[in-house]
């Protein structure tokens, strides 16, 4: 994978809350690998934040992982985003995502 479309993945567990910050490139690659951190992260967790103020880019894989660990946190607890940017937050729009996720812009 090219520096520039890498993703790195900080994970802070705090209780039953589990807080991802990501930064860089959540595409096609970096999203099978954050779906598995998700596969192996989850248990107990019910408080589940993504931090995005680091995030450049997201693709449609890295929406369909949000999409079905949304689905996973709807009987286990909550799922938020928060530090998305106006470009981030613009695909959620055209996607009809925002109706789905619970979003905290960072402006």
């Amino acid at each position: 994978m090219k520096e520039a479309n890498k993703l790195t993945v900080n994970k802070i567990i705090d209780g039953n809350r589990l807080t991802l910050s990501l930064d860089g490139h959540l595409n096609a690659a970096s999203a099978i690998e954050l779906d598995a951190l998700l596969s192996e992260s989850l248990d107990g967790v019910t408080d589940l934040v993504f931090d995005f103020s680091e995030l450049k880019y997201i693709s449609s894989a890295g929406m369909r992982v949000l999409l079905s660990t949304q689905k996973k946190m709807n009987s286990r607890g909550s799922m938020k985003i928060t530090g998305a940017s106006n470009s981030i937050i613009e695909i959620f729009d055209i996607t009809g995502f925002t109706d789905i996720f619970t979003i905290e812009s960072r402006r």
